[in-house]
């Protein structure tokens, strides 16, 4: 075979082999295209539907309440306040004073039920509450307002319900504990026998005031119990403002001693035996109830407890032994 030939073969030999590779990097390609488009439309209609699957479980989870609110003509509105009464609970003054004044505000709201289950708390939150109770009683005339206690509602609980018009308990109800408490722990002789020494820095005389390693000071003892005894006396007064002639005074009432719910019928610290459902269907006369308690949604709930935790880790020793209506 000359050059000539073989030169003249060459063309026609590569061009099939060229065309062929060709040909298969297009279908590679397209099919590579294809593939990605149907990943990103796959992708989009699983976010579609993770997005409809919340927006329906919202709704689902609401409908109870929307639809109550939305339909009823005429309905008692339900705040719960459940557990210690404090700033960074679910009882704190803003969540229970939030749903109150929703529920006074709506238009179909017969009567407020103040469903309560507490041992008490903070005196400032207890008195917060209080006095939200009674302004949104004068703003709203027509509209009464009454609390229903549960298994308990001792202390900084009555301190902040004393407020309604009534107060109805169960006869197993436990009610009462006007007092105020501050309580802590001294560890003085315990340090000495361990051979440890309190090392104590203060800029200002009583600024270790009640500090728990330190021999108790006689001036300041005196001053913690002026202390207490002038907010046991701002109980008492709401106590007394809030049942009136009711209230059967005895020695014992405002000791810090607590009752039975029968028992605290006959002193005047409650009005009447009742459940929640009884008080709507009898007193306020409309049976169906409509819940306008104040829910964590759950980036609040990881918000509080991540503001808890750096309180409890940042906190000084003194807020641990802030005095407490409990």
């Amino acid at each position: 075979m000359t050059e000539k030939d073989a030169n003249s073969k060459t063309p026609e030999s590569a061009t099939p082999g060229t065309s062929w590779e060709h040909d298969l990097l297009q279908r590679l390609a397209f099919a590579s295209l294809n593939e990605q488009r149907k990943a990103r439309r796959w992708g989009i209609f699983f976010k579609l539907f993770f997005a409809v699957y919340l927006v329906a479980l919202l709704l689902l989870l609401r409908a109870d309440d929307l639809g109550g609110k939305a339909l009823a003509k005429r309905y008692t509105a339900l705040v719960d306040l459940d557990g210690a009464i404090a700033a960074d609970t679910l009882a704190s003054a803003d969540n229970v004073i939030s749903g109150l004044r929703t529920a006074f505000e709506s238009k179909a709201t017969a009567g407020v039920i103040l469903r309560v289950n507490s041992p008490g708390g903070s005196p400032v939150q207890a008195g917060y509450i209080n006095d939200e109770i009674k302004r949104l009683r004068s703003k709203h005339p027509k509209v009464p307002i009454y609390a229903v206690i549960g298994d308990i509602c001792a202390s900084g609980c009555y301190y902040a319900v004393v407020a309604a018009d009534k107060i109805y308990a169960d006869k197993a109800s436990i009610v009462g504990s006007i007092g105020v408490l501050m309580n802590g722990f001294g560890f003085v002789d315990t340090l000495k026998k361990l051979g440890v020494e309190r090392r104590l820095l203060t800029a200002g005389k009583h600024k270790g005031f009640l500090d728990p390693f330190s021999p108790m000071n006689p001036k300041e003892r005196r001053h913690a119990q002026n202390l207490l005894n002038r907010i046991h006396k701002q109980f008492i007064e709401r106590v007394k403002e809030g049942r009136g002639a009711q209230l059967k005074q005895t020695k014992d009432i405002f000791s810090g001693l607590f009752w039975t719910g029968d028992q605290a019928v006959k002193m005047g610290l409650v009005d009447e035996l009742g459940s929640a459902s009884f008080v709507a269907r009898e007193v306020i006369g409309a049976e169906e109830i409509v819940d306008f308690t104040y829910r964590e949604s759950v980036l609040d709930r990881f918000a509080r407890r991540l503001g808890t935790a750096m309180a409890q880790t940042l906190g000084t020793e003194f807020l641990g032994r802030s005095p407490s209506l409990r």
